[in-house]
């Protein structure tokens, strides 16, 4: 454990950090299955409202920094992709 006051602070606001982070990206994962199940499913109607709800999911993340651009980029455009090959 670190001695210094600041330090001591740091190590606090690290493990709020970290687990604010772990929240966020479990909800990214989450969306992510969700989309993946709704294509699955084969409804397109429904696959596209998940669709959407994921990309505002990762563009959020993405913003805060949580995830990286591309990995969002990555994420979205697969998704786009599986929602096209449907129709």
């Amino acid at each position: 454990m670190a001695n210094i006051k600041s330090a001591r602070k740091r190590a606090r606001q690290a493990v709020a950090r970290r687990d604010h982070n772990m929240s966020l990206r479990t909800a990214v994962r989450s969306a992510i299955k969700n989309a993946k199940k709704a294509l699955a499913a084969g409804k397109q109607e429904d696959a596209l409202k998940a669709l959407r709800a994921s990309q505002r999911m990762i563009d959020r993340v993405v913003a805060k920094g949580v995830l990286h651009r591309n990995a969002g980029d990555r994420h979205k455009s697969r998704l786009a992709h599986a929602l096209k090959g449907m129709k």
